[in-house]
């Protein structure tokens, strides 16, 4: 392609042959205004504001039309051009609000730069009374105000042109030109894809965000909230859309780029991208940890494996204590990293809580074993009932260069209420290990859990398959506020578990020795502060006694810190560290996981151990830089096509076995989608990641 030199504004500068002025200029930092243009568009020539002289032809130009030749003059800020420009901007501005300061787009707004630009401060020549138009409030996701429209079409273009929708359309009615959705419709009615272009690149506040989705985030965060709520930063869309393209090694890669457990993830991850998914505005989150899981069961090429690279070694030496989820992350990517890892487990087996707190029901120990197999390949070495009884040892004796302490929160609490040791009064992980082991967990036929999240559900649907009768939950919360997942809730009371909400329990009852049921008093009001402390109001005269012959404390748990491994612990009992460099009271002793964070989830110790594997590489003198690409990052295609019927679409169905065989056993009791299953949910992904990939439009103060 030739190479073009030109002047612009007595500035001689190069560009490609097919570059219009505009883009030679922006390209070259000149800026020359313009609002009907956007680079990721076609150019059309209406707003008048890029106008130009060239010398040798006699009437004005606008810059985003005409194409550079060799030795071309143009000059960009003559009188008659600023005139021109002055107004273009008039013409705009006359049935547009001139309230500002009233609009969200305030100071992020192109048509207020190019006012101030050209310098229109003053009032308008020519009064014209603005016709109110109601702000269109009915769609998810976007308003609609097309009062403050300036009929650029950028936004018919992005729909039509770019995207491939055709949702929306410009339109002559009465003498003005317009923007309206196809046939008058709503964006569902219509077909809309929801992509976001439109509100992308509109230069004015007429097609915005809605306010409450945006508001105190970050915009990528707010954008793309499935990615950024994920506490690991798994690239969901990518690997949606990779499902979709029928692409699953490439799909398990993304979600390895981030998490060496994504199949244990696609189990047990509680999945809080769903409930932020852009896509739940319209009908119904993706269902993203079901996809995960197949993509996962469905990687025959295992591209990962190919691309992944491990560092030549380093000669360091680093020592994890625990081997839970943040333990084995922190020790891969160590590894990874070049380092020699050890790993040292005080039980049997290994896998921290994914295998002693949660039940096989909801995570096969298949697909755990296969996953720490591929920790182990990465060159980890892991050694089990090994209980390390000094850090000092491990620092001094032993020789090791850094030590991780990822030791979870191992310890399940009693309430200190009058009958809290009585016999037949369990702890909930107490009894989940020994239920998990096949070890006898000494239980009667009338169960009572006290507590309402996660673990307390693993234990009250586990007490059902070991044979009690009568299995009942009882907590603080409201049934709306539990903090178990909800499908946890669902299941559990499908299989005929019973909740007793807005209780606060009192005293456990018992009578010669044996269990037989808990006092409780109702709660009026529960929350937690920001401390982490609990605030409960309960109702005083309101006793009543849920019977039971077994009752299991579900009620929260501590790390269990050895008084030798001299750490400071802060005033919640866990390990206090630095919250930048995971470090602790002793130099080159980290900690990473729940025993720092408090009890969370597995994607959030997994995210734990990772950012922890960083900070310790760059003590020991590395990079820290964990990122890696384990699949080509290709262009997405960016036409959507029509979207009939696209909003309509609803959830796939999950596959899960029937009550009755459920509560059989311990065997899994959910199946993957089918391809086809798969590749539909993957479909109905809003693509929200493809709305940060529209170029953005620089400001004249940029230039």
């Amino acid at each position: 392609m030739e190479t073009i030199k030109l002047t612009i504004d007595e500035k001689e500068i190069l560009t490609q042959e097919g570059k219009t002025i505009l883009e030679a200029a922006l390209d070259n930092g000149i800026y020359i205004p313009h609002l009907c243009y956007h680079p990721d568009l076609k150019p059309v020539g209406t707003c008048g504001l890029c106008v130009v002289e060239v010398e040798g032809v006699g009437e004005p130009l606008s810059s985003c039309m005409t194409q550079v030749t060799m030795g071309m003059v143009v000059r960009s800020k003559t009188h008659q051009i600023e005139q021109m420009r002055r107004q273009a901007m008039e013409a705009m501005l006359v049935n547009h609000p001139p309230e500002c300061t009233e609009c969200s787009q305030y100071l992020n707004c192109e048509l207020q730069s190019v006012k101030q630009y050209i310098g229109m401060t003053e009032d308008l020549t020519t009064k014209t009374k603005i016709k109110p138009i109601p702000v269109d409030k009915r769609n998810p996701l976007f308003i609609h105000d097309f009062i403050r429209c300036i009929k650029c079409g950028r936004c018919v273009r992005a729909c039509n042109d770019l995207r491939g929708v055709g949702v929306l359309q410009m339109i002559e009615e009465d003498g003005r030109r317009q923007v309206v959705i196809r046939e008058g419709k709503t964006l569902l009615e219509a077909g809309c894809r929801f992509c976001g272009a439109c509100v992308e690149v509109c230069p004015t506040g007429s097609m915005r965000d809605r306010e409450e989705l945006m508001e105190g985030k970050k915009r990528r965060h707010a954008l793309i909230p499935c990615r950024y709520t994920c506490p690991a930063e798994i690239d969901v869309p990518r690997y949606i859309r990779l499902i979709r393209e029928k692409k699953y090694a490439e799909a398990t890669s993304v979600i390895r780029e981030k998490a060496p457990f994504p199949k244990v993830l696609g189990y047990v991850c509680n999945h809080p991208c769903e409930g932020v998914c852009r896509r739940g505005e319209i009908n119904e989150s993706i269902a993203i940890r079901d996809l995960k899981r197949f993509a996962a069961e469905n990687d025959l090429e295992r591209l990962w494996e190919k691309k992944r690279k491990k560092a030549p070694p380093t000669e360091k030496r680093v020592a994890v204590v625990g081997s839970g989820p943040a333990g084995l992350t922190a020790a891969y990517y160590l590894a990874r990293l070049g380092h020699k890892v050890t790993v040292y487990e005080e039980k049997p087996l290994v896998g921290g809580m994914m295998r002693y707190g949660i039940p096989s029901y909801r995570l096969p120990r298949e697909i755990l074993d296969e996953e720490i197999h591929e920790i182990e390949k990465m060159g980890v070495m892991i050694k089990t009932q090994a209980k390390i009884e000094s850090l000092d040892i491990l620092m001094s004796d032993d020789g090791f260069d850094a030590v991780v302490v990822a030791i979870g929160t191992q310890i399940g609490q009693r309430l200190p209420i009058e009958g809290a040791d009585s016999p037949n009064v369990l702890i909930g992980l107490d009894f989940l290990e020994n239920a998990n082991l096949g070890n006898d967990v000494h239980m009667g036929k009338k169960v009572l859990v006290l507590g309402g999240g996660n673990v307390a559900f693993d234990c009250a649907r586990m007490a059902l398959r070991l044979g009690a009768e009568d299995v009942s939950m009882a907590c603080p919360e409201t049934e709306d506020t539990m903090p178990a997942a909800d499908d946890e809730i669902e299941q559990g009371k499908e299989e005929g578990i019973v909740i007793h909400p807005s209780k606060f329990f009192t005293k456990i009852i018992h009578e010669n020795g044996r269990v037989t049921g808990v006092e409780c008093l109702d709660v009026a009001s529960f929350e937690f502060d920001e401390e982490g402390t609990f605030q409960m109001e309960t109702i005083q005269g309101s006793e009543s006694v849920l019977p039971a012959d077994t009752v299991i404390f579900a009620i929260g748990q501590r790390p269990g810190v050895p008084e030798a491994f001299k750490l400071d612990l802060n005033e919640r009992g866990y390990i206090d560290v630095d919250p930048y460099t995971f470090e602790t009271n002793t130099d080159g002793i980290f900690a990473v996981g729940d025993a720092v964070m408090g009890t969370a989830s597995v994607v959030s110790a997994v995210a734990s151990g990772r950012r922890g594997a960083a900070i310790v590489d760059r003590y020991l003198g590395g990079s820290g830089e964990i990122e890696e690409m384990l699949t080509l990052d290709e262009a997405p295609e960016t036409w959507l096509g029509p979207g009939n019927g696209f909003t309509t679409l609803s959830r796939y169905d999950e596959h899960i076995l029937t009550v009755e065989d459920r509560v059989k056993s311990c065997v899994g009791i959910v199946r993957s989608p089918d391809e086809e299953e798969a590749v539909k949910e993957a479909s109905r992904c809003l693509r929200c990641d493809l709305r940060l990939k529209i170029t953005r439009v620089k400001f004249w103060g940029e230039y």
